[in-house]
């Protein structure tokens, strides 16, 4: 994956793996205090850069949307193309700051269901920017809304250039108005307006006449943010939606929204109609075997899009087959060993995400376990997998026992397709090499010091020959306790993270705390 096709993709080509990067702390937005006990509203639930990497967005579960814009590039003056076009290095990363932040969502009561709505941020999609706006999707467990965020100029008189200090006589002007005097009735109830007879006999000119004619002047000196609810797409999914992807290589009107059994696709402008375009619930619920975890529209073809199972296969759609895409045009699955089957073994597989590449070619997975990267035209099985935490196979009980073996870990792709990412226990984060011969497996930790836990792994040789053999890396190199010793923690996950669409840097959340690292 060496991203000179325009990135995203695995290079066909060998070449030598890039060296691992030197991951560095750069900011922390939320940072609590030591012994500060967090409130559940303001964990972080979801993360998302937009496409030109400008501005993150983040959803808690208190309904709100965090907005973060990038300010490096302003500071530098000029745009992120006008800098690359500088001949000498320089030692910018991304650093943000706090643009905004509005309640996207309450929590209701589904009375018909005796069913509590909570306001949880699910899933956050950024859309085309239009006029200087910006726009996002942003969904709880059944509601999704379309958003505005646009500066508009305050408008304010700056003065009143006529000085209506030197008018003769009392009367303000403004508040001369009809008269109240019961002569001014006329029959019929109606009256008289001497409302201008007023004004002329309360406002005298000054000696000489007033020089030139001054209108007041409107000036703009300050800017506010105005956050605006364009639409509110309800109603259309029986169970809860654990995901939305927007067309972003249409015409970007069209966006679809998942459940555990059925996709819609809507378009922006119509919040009262969607297409139901799958739909995987049987018959007889008892036959029920598999749900839908995930479902993501392909970044380049507008009319493809692959959805994730329970059971870790990978189905990808086309939707000019049929309207109702109930015949997948590929499966992705990787079948179990003979005799390795266990009562946890379909509970682990369930594919919690996925991402696609920026080219479209290559898919990461993400399973309780493992990082799996697989090749849209090769369904034989992954061409990698990465273990992420694999010392935890012998605890599966004691993680079944506390829910834990149910937690949902996101996964993401570097911008040049080199590198995979994901979350663990101890606020924890892995990032691998998915280079052809990269040996790279980084065990960062969410906070200032993010080498502080950093497992030391030797070099190995690299297994792979080619994109066509499978490898497996991380397996071994962490016990059940970090290198200092101490044991995972399990209530401490790192669930949500995301890398920049174009630089090697990550925002990722631990808890209420926004941590981003760039390297």
């Amino acid at each position: 994956m060496n991203g000179g096709d325009g990135g995203g993709g695995v290079a066909a080509a060998p070449a030598d793996p890039p060296p691992p990067l030197d991951w560095k702390f750069s900011q922390v937005f939320g940072e609590r205090t030591a012994g500060e006990e967090v409130q559940e509203v303001d964990i972080i639930s979801a993360i998302e850069f937009d496409k030109s990497g400008d501005h993150l967005a983040t959803g808690d579960r208190g309904g709100r949307v965090v907005l973060f814009e990038r300010t490096d590039t302003k500071e530098n003056g000029g745009s992120r193309k006008d800098l690359e076009k500088i001949d000498y290095a320089t030692s910018r990363h991304p650093e943000f700051r706090y643009k905004t932040e509005f309640q996207s969502h309450e929590p209701e009561f589904d009375y018909l269901k005796s069913l509590e709505i909570e306001e949880k941020i699910n899933k956050i999609r950024w859309c085309q920017t239009a006029n200087g706006a910006l726009f996002l999707l942003s969904t709880n467990d059944k509601t999704i809304k379309f958003w505005k965020v646009q500066e508009k100029k305050v408008k304010k008189v700056a003065s009143m250039n006529m000085d209506t200090s030197k008018a003769v006589g009392k009367s303000n002007i403004g508040s001369s108005s009809v008269s109240s005097s019961t002569n001014s009735h006329l029959a019929n109830g109606g009256y008289k307006d001497t409302s201008s007879t007023n004004l002329m006999n309360d406002f005298k000119f000054p000696p000489g006449g007033i020089p030139s004619l001054r209108l007041p002047v409107v000036t703009y000196n300050e800017t506010s943010l105005v956050t605006k609810c364009r639409r509110v797409y309800a109603h259309a999914h029986d169970y809860h939606i654990n995901s939305i992807s927007n067309n972003r290589s249409g015409d970007g009107e069209t966006f679809i929204s998942a459940d555990d059994l059925r996709i819609n696709l809507w378009n922006l402008e119509i919040s009262n109609q969607s297409f139901n375009i799958v739909d995987v619930k049987p018959a007889n619920m008892e036959d029920l075997t598999e749900v839908i975890t995930c479902a993501e529209f392909h970044p380049t073809h507008c009319s493809t899009l692959a959805y994730s199972s329970s059971k870790g296969s990978i189905r990808l759609i086309d939707l000019r087959q049929s309207a109702l895409c109930d015949k997948h045009s590929k499966l992705f699955e990787e079948h179990e060993a003979p005799g390795s089957k266990s009562f946890f073994t379909e509970i682990i597989a369930s594919t919690s995400d996925i991402k696609f590449g920026r080219d479209g070619r290559y898919i990461l997975s993400r399973d309780y376990m493992t990082l799996k990267l697989w090749d849209i035209n090769m369904d034989s099985g992954p061409v990698s997998t990465f273990q992420v935490h694999d010392h935890l196979r012998p605890k599966l009980c004691d993680l079944y026992e506390n829910d834990s073996i149910f937690d949902k870990f996101e996964c993401c792709l570097s911008g040049d397709g080199q590198r995979v990412a994901t979350g663990s226990y101890s606020n924890l984060f892995r990032v691998f090499g998915c280079a052809p011969g990269s040996n790279e497996s980084t065990t960062l930790e969410a906070s200032k010091n993010p080498m502080r836990r950093q497992v030391q792994t030797p070099s190995r040789p690299s297994t792979l020959s080619s994109l066509t053999r499978a490898v497996r890396r991380g397996v071994g190199e962490s016990s059940g306790v970090d290198a200092n010793g101490n044991s995972f923690d399990f209530t401490t996950k790192l669930l949500h993270l995301a890398w920049h669409p174009s630089e090697n840097s990550i925002a990722c959340a631990a808890a209420n705390s926004l941590y981003m690292y760039y390297a």
